[in-house]
């Protein structure tokens, strides 16, 4: 049983390494398309921000509540698409600014406060690589050696709770005839 436990061990690093390695991965395709989703909400913010630019002194609040006051339905309904886009533009430079840091910040923002709907959108489209990179290599190990100490500490705690020893020092002794 011992030697199956050893290549079962050793397959379980292997598959832990190359997760570990996908990490840096990950956070770089979640980057790029966060990069993406910005240049895109820009380029459609522009137009907008030329006409503020041009009548409100910059000020696209002014220009959606310009969009708001006015007696043309069509104007006013135009407002809040206008609005939406200034708000993810807002929203995906916030999260831009947070990602810039070194790969332990990264890892730990997009965990905790990430868009949601970029990280699925990251996970559906990922593409796999295995980059031998620093921040890659680094972080497959230690990925690799959590799961290692994590399942022998499990496997010690097991092997306590089921020792031989353990069950007779329970049991009572029956005194000798």
């Amino acid at each position: 049983m011992g030697t199956l436990y050893r290549y079962a061990l050793i397959l379980i690093a292997c598959a832990a390494l190359l997760l570990g390695i996908q990490i840096p991965n990950f956070i770089d395709q979640y980057e790029k398309r966060l990069d993406a989703h910005l240049s895109e909400v820009k380029n459609n913010l522009q137009g907008y921000q030329d006409i503020a630019d041009r009548l409100y002194g910059g000020s696209i609040a002014a220009l959606i509540a310009k969009h708001q006051q006015s007696d043309d339905e069509a104007f006013k309904q135009e407002a809040r698409p206008i609005a939406n886009i200034v708000q993810r533009y807002e929203h995906f430079s916030k999260e831009l600014a947070a990602l810039a840091t070194g790969l332990t910040g990264k890892i730990a923002y997009i965990a905790t406060q990430g868009d949601r709907e970029l990280i699925a959108e990251t996970y559906n489209n990922y593409s796999f690589a295995v980059p031998l990179n620093e921040a890659a290599v680094v972080s497959g190990f230690i990925f690799m050696g959590v799961v290692v100490l994590v399942i022998e500490a499990l496997r010690l705690a097991i092997a306590r709770l089921f020792r031989p020893g353990r069950r007779k020092a329970e049991q009572p002794e029956r005194p000798v005839p």
